[in-house]
């Protein structure tokens, strides 16, 4: 099981499962969303997922026509995102999380837009 909870604390949640994958992206829309060189995330399993405060500070952002980024309206910390053409799996936004197992990162999405400065041992992938 993993927890997490948003910067001020408003928004606390849990994953009744373990996560599987982890992924960093550095495409410039996880950039600009996390206001970092990347994001991570994990593809989790909707069902599993259960947010236990904070649903009312909660703001969804449609940055496409399918895909909603969730973030909280009091500090801005990015939750997860989700896709309506996939209803059963979120993007949980790892940097939230404060208790659980996360795996190392498996896979990194746009590599192309990785700073020149990172270097990731890709062996370990």
């Amino acid at each position: 099981m993993l927890k997490g909870k948003c910067l001020c604390g408003a928004v606390t949640y849990q994953y009744n499962a373990a996560i599987q994958q982890s992924i960093l992206c550095f495409c410039t829309d996880c950039k600009k969303a996390q206001g970092a060189v990347f994001g991570w995330n994990s593809p989790i399993q909707q069902s599993e997922f259960q947010l236990l405060s904070g649903q009312s500070v909660l703001k969804e952002y449609f940055h496409t026509e399918n895909k909603a980024r969730v973030f909280c309206m009091q500090c801005g910390s990015p939750i997860y995102s989700y896709r309506t053409d996939l209803p059963s799996i979120l993007r949980l936004r790892l940097g939230t999380v404060t208790s659980g197992r996360i795996p190392a990162p498996s896979e990194l999405a746009y590599r192309e837009s990785q700073p020149d400065f990172m270097c990731i041992d890709t062996e370990m992938l």
